[in-house]
């Protein structure tokens, strides 16, 4: 990882901690290092513009998800020809 970031920890459900690094500029989530898995880094998929990149693969904490809240297949779009 390379440049600025303001960091955050906080303690999850499960116990373990992770600290979250965003942009000192717009505060967007960026990425974040759970501290039970050394090594591993997690990347908010937002955080990457190109249309190419691959989709997630991993979605948690779902069964909290409000019920107004939409998966993206099921927001209603506007269309423009």
């Amino acid at each position: 990882m390379e440049g600025r970031s303001t960091q955050w920890t906080r303690r999850g459900d499960s116990g373990e901690s992770a600290t979250f690094h965003f942009c000192p500029m717009c505060g967007s989530t960026v990425y974040w290092e759970p501290h039970g898995l050394p090594g591993f880094v997690s990347i908010a998929v937002g955080t990457y513009a190109d249309p190419g990149f691959p989709p997630p693969h991993v979605s948690v904490y779902e069964e909290r998800q409000h019920p107004w809240a939409l998966r993206a297949h099921q927001l209603p779009l506007e269309h423009e020809f």
